[in-house]
């Protein structure tokens, strides 16, 4: 199967189904719809679903929320509460617990600024625990944050900066989060997803940084992200499909154009276009004029999860507090 540039295991499986009208072998999916949501949990339990997803061993939950492109403070809300719950299930239950927040991302350019400005409206508890001498609170949990930037304006890689950290504060589980790639347009801002597999900087827009997992870390690894843009060679080549598919029931359906359209295969069309758009610039991405308002809502999103879901003791009302 070609590769089409995405980060969520959801579309990996689409893609495998496209071709195969088949579910992936080593794979298991269970689905349910709330009234302002659909959650999507795909489980990759071996190596040979791996290897045809493309995605590791381990657990990926997506949250899909079509009213979040014109979300109101209601169903920024109820998002919030749904990621919270999905996250207290993956959340060690452990006294004591210590967690590293992890926002990566460039803060100067905004679809890559999702991390950077999480991190910046999360509840950051460690210093009271260290400076009182606290080891357990009944409201509360110790929990970090860092927002380390990008090898481009450190000189540094990311995974090394905060392996540095990690051996340092000993922390029992770390969060990354992270803007991410989708292949679908109507899934930019609309999509969250968590993963027990941690996460590669950069990989969605091509820009392979190193892994940054359990097994570079040495503790747990959840990951959060959200498809922030949509590579336009995939963009074009939906396009075409729903121009083809348009055409169809068109009297133009008999044209030469169309014919060679219908005929060309997927792998064909997109090469075709990768080959086209490669002289305008070869890693194009699409993202939307709404961006900076969307970058904003959605890291209050995560941002209140992460707080309700890691202190017991705070409410969505006491974050909005902290919020706003």
């Amino acid at each position: 199967m070609f590769s089409i540039r995405t980060d969520l295991a959801l579309e990996a499986r689409e893609l495998y189904q496209e071709n195969s009208n088949q579910e992936i072998p080593g794979v298991e999916v269970e689905q349910k719809k709330e009234d302002f949501a659909t959650v999507t949990r795909v489980k990759v339990f071996n190596r040979q679903g791996s290897e045809i997803m493309g995605k590791p061993e381990g657990s990926y939950i997506t949250v899909e929320a079509p009213g979040l492109k014109k979300a109101d403070a209601d169903l920024k809300d109820q998002v919030s509460q749904l990621l919270a719950k999905e996250l207290v299930q993956l959340i060690p239950k452990k006294k004591n617990l210590k967690t590293l927040i992890v926002g990566l991302g460039n803060w100067n350019v905004t679809p890559d600024a999702l991390g950077p400005q999480v991190v910046s409206k999360v509840l950051v508890t460690r210093h009271f625990f260290e400076a009182y001498g606290k080891k357990d609170d009944p409201t509360m949990t110790s929990v970090s944050a860092i927002s380390p930037g990008v090898m481009g304006t450190t000189g540094i890689e990311t995974v090394e900066i905060i392996r540095g950290i990690v051996e340092k504060t000993k922390p029992d589980l770390v969060i990354a989060i992270d803007a991410l790639a989708s292949r679908r347009m109507e899934r930019v801002h609309t999509t969250i997803q968590i993963s027990t597999t941690g996460i590669n900087p950069g990989s969605g827009v091509g820009n392979m940084r190193k892994e940054f997992s359990e097994k570079t870390m040495g503790v747990p690894v959840l990951a959060i992200g959200v498809p922030t843009v949509v590579d336009a060679a995939t963009l074009t080549n939906d396009t075409i499909k729903l121009v083809v598919e348009n055409l169809k029931t068109q009297a133009s359906k008999g044209s030469q154009f169309f014919q060679i359209l219908q005929e060309m295969s997927e792998e064909d069309k997109y090469s075709l276009i990768r080959e086209v758009l490669d002289p305008y610039g070869a890693n194009v991405f699409v993202t939307t004029k709404d961006i900076d308002i969307m970058i904003t809502n959605l890291s209050q999103i995560i941002a209140s999860a992460l707080n309700i879901s890691l202190h017991p003791g705070i409410d969505l009302k006491d974050v909005n507090r902290y919020l706003h």
